[in-house]
């Protein structure tokens, strides 16, 4: 084994947080956080369709990219709003404020900056070890536009 390749044993996670020593998770760039929440956020809808009655790899990933859009992730993002702390507001801030780049061509500009906004966010609870609060959020992608989970303060009511 390499000095770079992690050693995996039984009891670790396959998908765990694991930042550089000593690197607090808000000194990492948004782009950075982005970047993780992507494939984080990726891993979720995966799942979720596996799940479901979908099995050829074509549908599935056509089902995918009603979520994993930038309209899509924005859509998303504009739902999570009244349900963010103001922690979690400030980071989605931070993301959508970043420069990440052009955004591909058949992606309006607002959106990808929402998208990547919420990456961002995803990003940022992945790597503080928040896993409820993660999925309380993810799962908003999966329910009805009517339905839309409690805040994170309404948990300690």
């Amino acid at each position: 084994m390499t000095e770079r390749e992690p050693e995996l044993t039984a009891a670790a996670p396959v998908i765990a947080p694991r930042l550089p020593a000593g690197l607090p998770v808000e000194q990492l760039s948004p782009v950075v956080l982005a970047y993780i929440g992507d494939a984080v956020f990726e891993v979720y809808v995966r799942q979720w369709l596996i799940a479901g009655p979908i099995r050829k790899p074509h549908e599935l990933h056509r089902a995918a990219t009603k979520f994993v859009s930038a309209a899509a992730q924005a859509r998303l993002l504009q739902r999570w709003m009244p349900l963010l702390t103001e922690e979690e507001a400030d980071i989605v801030r931070r993301g959508r404020n970043t420069k990440s780049g052009q955004p591909p061509r058949n992606a309006d500009p607002g959106d990808y900056r929402h998208a990547t906004a919420l990456e961002c966010l995803i990003g940022y609870l992945f790597y503080r070890g928040e896993r409820d609060r993660l999925e309380q959020l993810i799962e908003t992608a999966f329910a009805p536009e009517t339905g839309q989970s409690m805040t994170k303060d309404d948990e300690h009511e």
